[in-house]
């Protein structure tokens, strides 16, 4: 018997890929729906609605990409540039068709926005991990998501995985009401737009604002938080030494920090 709330980590085997996109779709002027195929997808699992996978993004001028030099892949030649490398969130994997879905928050200027922007059917992409999943079990009675553009595609995969009827509640900051999602759930679903610029998007303040008015429902409740590093660290904070909450039933990510190119981090500690 699965132990109740039980949070586990998962392990699965390391390997790189080199997939093909298939098609794209601008899901709002600053989202792109990519999704890639290829025979290098069979045997792919991603376990965690928050998994991370390992994009390397082919530089203008390379048809594919370069992966870099390490522990599991040979010294590049002199002279070679390695592709650059994100951290990306599987939006939706489906085996049966052989196709993995990537949704690209295209903002400030950097290599996953110039790939994506620029992604066509046919364009090749590497594609490494995920090396863990973080599974959590869907037995709570409430979830409650948090998060900015990016934590979006974690957002729409947990709300489609999530059990009938349970109730769910998402707090996300956009830049406007053209980048608000329509999410397909089957949870009771209540969701609370925060509308900032981009440029004002590491600015804590307006989704703090947003958290400290949520009644927080009754029973036991899981808490997902993502986004920009420090807000991140703030809210976590909030919930667990303000309103109480289990900091056991909290998982933190922050998936950039401002001025830092390739960020991630957990904050699940202390």
């Amino acid at each position: 018997m699965t132990e109740r709330h039980a949070v586990a980590r998962v392990r699965h085997e390391l390997r790189r890929r080199l997939l093909t996109v298939k098609a794209t779709e601008q899901l709002t002027p600053q989202m792109v729906r990519v999704t890639l195929t290829g025979d290098e997808l069979a045997g792919f699992v991603s376990a965690g609605y928050d998994d991370h996978v390992k994009l390397c993004l082919p530089l203008s001028g390379q048809d594919v990409p370069v992966w870099p030099a390490g522990p599991d892949a040979p010294a590049l030649p002199e002279g070679t540039v390695a592709s650059p490398m994100r951290d990306f969130t599987p939006r939706r994997h489906d085996a049966a068709r052989g196709e993995l879905i990537i949704d690209f928050a295209i903002h400030e200027a950097g290599p996953a926005t110039e790939w994506a922007s620029a992604a066509r059917p046919g364009t090749k992409l590497g594609v490494g991990g995920p090396r863990g999943s973080f599974v959590v079990t869907d037995d709570f009675d409430w979830y409650l998501l948090i998060g900015d553009e990016t934590a979006l595609p974690a957002i729409g995969r947990r709300l489609e995985e999530l059990r009938a009827n349970v109730p769910a509640i998402v707090i996300a900051a956009v830049a406007g009401p053209g980048e608000e999602q329509a999410f397909e759930t089957e949870t009771t679903l209540e969701t609370r737009w925060i509308h900032r610029p981009l440029s004002s998007a590491s600015d804590p303040a307006p989704l703090l604002a947003a958290v400290a008015a949520l009644p927080l429902p009754e029973g036991d409740g899981y808490i997902w938080i993502a986004g920009e590093n420090d807000t991140v660290k703030l809210l976590r904070k909030y919930l667990v030494e303000e309103r109480g909450h289990n900091r056991s039933w909290i998982k933190a990510a922050g998936y950039w920090r401002k001025g830092s190119a390739g960020f991630h981090e957990n904050h699940n500690e202390g």
